[in-house]
């Protein structure tokens, strides 16, 4: 049951139009797919840069990778822990890289332990209902964008926020208007404490759910202080990345946003996940735009932890499909019973 062999490709997918955020606004999918192999399995991950948020990319997860690769030939995959370990003391930053390598270990252990990855970690549900994204854009954009999410079976819609208070404003109040799908609203940082204030107090009459990361990541006190100061619940997410970030914000938020991009996969989110389940935090499973590999894994990871929330439809917005796995029906998204994670590589012709 040793490691073998460890391979890795770049794979570049157009999204199907410009995705826009308070940091910035992204045209095409990068990523680095892992192949991790025993004699008689192969294990699947993906590692998806953000320069903006975890500091790393393309570039930075090859040569992590051809780094790993000491640590993982002659390894086995049930040694989860002490590789994860390894690696984060040997590499601190990398986490996407890292987190690729811990979807492909968990992917072997389930395929070994005739078990699928969501019941490894506890196996709590067995579907989770799942926003669908509206990126930032004009009031006819975002009317229409909400629109098709909607036809698509939404249940929940998440906005994107942060640039413009009134507009955002105004965005939130059209979508309202048309449905009564229940609202999510994300800043990715973009406001000051001021800001976040006078636009959130603005937005409790649309009833929203809760408010992700309005405000900068850094501040953590203040988001203490917007959480007193409004009725909308404060959920963070740029600003939890580790177990020790989580602690950090205990009677701060409301919520966290747990990414296996950013939190360096499975094993380090489980820390997370713990944390916030003692301290009474609800926790959701995030994501970046990812494929359903991805998408699947964090899927996985959502059921296993029986997540309060989940965000997982990075693949939404890609142009082509190269894997299969991860359902989404009716708002929710399901995972096969097959042991592992269940996701298939597919010819792009049949996406």
């Amino acid at each position: 049951m040793e490691i073998v062999s460890v391979n890795y490709k770049k794979i570049e997918i157009p999204l199907k139009k410009p995705f826009r955020i308070a940091l910035g606004t992204t045209t095409q999918y990068e990523g680095v797919i892992l192949k991790i192999c025993t004699k008689d399995y192969c294990g699947l991950g993906e590692a998806v840069p953000s320069p903006r948020i975890t500091g790393d990319t393309v570039d930075s997860i090859i040569a992590s990778f051809k780094r790993f690769k000491i640590n993982l030939i002659g390894k086995k995959p049930t040694e989860i822990g002490r590789i994860m370990n390894k690696l984060n003391t040997s590499m601190i930053y990398n986490t996407s890289a890292k987190a690729a390598v811990d979807m492909a270990l968990y992917d072997l252990m389930g395929q070994y332990g005739n078990l699928p990855v969501k019941n490894l970690l506890g196996g709590e549900k067995d579907k989770i209902e799942t926003s669908l994204t509206v990126s930032i854009g004009k009031l006819q954009d975002t009317i229409k964008d909400a629109e098709s999410l909607l036809n698509k079976g939404a249940r929940v819609l998440k906005i994107k926020i942060g640039l413009n208070p009134e507009e955002d404003i105004e965005r939130v109040r059209a979508v309202r208007k048309i449905t009564d799908a229940r609202i999510r609203v994300d800043g990715n940082q973009g406001y000051s404490l001021k800001r976040a204030m006078k636009v959130l107090r603005e937005m409790e009459r649309y009833e929203i759910e809760f408010a992700e990361q309005p405000i900068p990541a850094s501040q953590i006190e203040d988001l203490g202080i917007l959480r007193r100061a409004t009725d909308v619940p404060i959920m963070a997410d740029e600003a939890v990345h580790t177990s020790e970030d989580a602690l950090r914000l205990v009677g701060k938020v409301d919520a966290i946003n747990i990414k296996l991009m950013k939190s360096g996969g499975i094993y380090e989110g489980m820390k997370i996940a713990s944390i916030a389940k003692a301290a009474g935090i609800k926790i959701m499973v995030g994501c970046m735009i990812e494929t359903k590999l991805g998408i699947t894994a964090g899927t996985h990871f959502a059921l296993g932890i029986g997540a309060d929330y989940a965000d997982l439809d990075g693949y939404f917005y890609l142009k082509t499909q190269p894997f299969e796995g991860v359902l989404y029906q009716n708002g929710y998204n399901m995972v096969s019973d097959v042991p592992g994670m269940g996701v298939r590589e597919v010819n792009r012709k049949e996406a």
